[in-house]
């Protein structure tokens, strides 16, 4: 089969597209014929060498995907072959990555696809999806009526935050880089939404929430504590899911004497059970219509490291030119 991996760590160049053996799926694992895959920040990482786990080599890269069934191994009952799936968590911690004709996956890993979804708009749902559900139910435990800010909400994840969070009743603020995105944000379900370039975001923010919001959700790299705090109501939390190398000046008053509570998020941290219901959840928003990823742009697989490279442009080095996932085609 065609896959895109690399045999040792570096820049996107590193990435070779050619042949390698098609993997047999072993007792608890599903055998799928990829149809779409999707770029994530985290694929450049772990691509560029950041050591979080030991790579099987040649390692193929890449976290995401959705495709059909095609082979069962001996122990897995969830999945009948020709059924259409989605899931992430590949590529991490010794298993092999998605961007291939065929990926075997464990069956935990894997969710329905609904048949009203394309395999397009399922990969590109997926770790973003659950990362957002994870971060609004499971850690923040969002309720209907409160308000959320995200900080970033054109981006993948801060989209889907948005629309999730609007979907569970609560109202929401976003920042974003341009009018254009701004507008995107207001399309998703944003109640306000305001260009962070703009030198009046908190009296923007205060005019819709007097008394502070409720959750804040920061996807920047450098996070502006002194500021995000300040905009918290008394009990509110804040998600961090972005900025490893961050070491921001902590406002530490203003923290504690408002009851808050920080948050940090990864994906890869959860169980597959957790996972699993953020799946569920997930499908179900997918069919309604409830749930709708942006695609910035479809490429075939052969293009593996021109998408690296975009990404890693626009997120690692914020060097901007993305608006929406990128998604691989085999």
């Amino acid at each position: 089969m065609k896959a895109a991996f690399i045999r040792e760590v570096g820049p996107p160049e590193k990435i070779v597209v050619d042949e390698v053996a098609t993997p047999s799926p072993l007792k608890n694992e599903v055998l799928v014929r990829v149809g779409a895959v999707a770029v994530n920040p985290i694929d450049t990482y772990i691509r560029g060498g950041a050591n979080y786990f030991a790579l099987p080599n040649p390692y193929i890269v890449g976290c995401d995907l959705a495709g059909t069934v095609v082979a069962l191994g001996e122990e897995v009952t969830t999945f009948s072959i020709g059924d259409r799936v989605w899931g992430s968590n590949q590529g991490i911690f010794g298993r092999q990555g998605t961007f291939a004709e065929y990926a075997s996956v464990d069956a935990q890993w894997l969710y329905p696809t609904p048949d009203e979804v394309s395999d397009e708009t399922a990969a590109a749902q997926a770790l973003v999806g659950i990362t957002a559900h994870l971060g609004l139910f499971l850690r923040a435990d969002l309720q209907p009526g409160e308000i959320v800010m995200v900080n970033g909400g054109s981006g993948a994840v801060g989209s889907t935050v948005i629309q999730m969070a609007r979907a569970h009743g609560a109202r929401v603020i976003a920042t974003a880089g341009n009018a254009q995105k701004c507008a995107a944000c207001r399309d998703w379900g944003a109640e306000l939404a305001i260009d962070y370039h703009q030198t009046d975001i908190e009296a923007q923010v205060r005019a819709l929430a007097p008394e502070g919001v409720d959750l804040f959700w920061d996807t920047a790299r450098t996070p502006d504590l002194e500021r995000n705090i300040g905009l918290l109501a008394r009990f509110g939390r804040m998600i961090l899911m972005a900025g490893r190398d961050a070491r921001p000046v902590f406002p530490v008053g203003p923290f504690y004497s408002k009851s808050c509570t920080m948050l940090g998020l990864v994906m890869f941290a959860a169980s597959a059970e957790q996972q699993r219901v953020c799946g569920e959840s997930i499908g179900r928003d997918l069919a309604s219509g409830a749930l709708v990823p942006r695609i910035d742009r479809v490429l075939p697989l052969s293009a593996a490291a021109e998408a690296h490279q975009v990404q890693e442009t626009a997120t690692v080095q914020t060097g901007g030119g993305l608006f929406g996932k990128i998604v691989l085609m085999p």
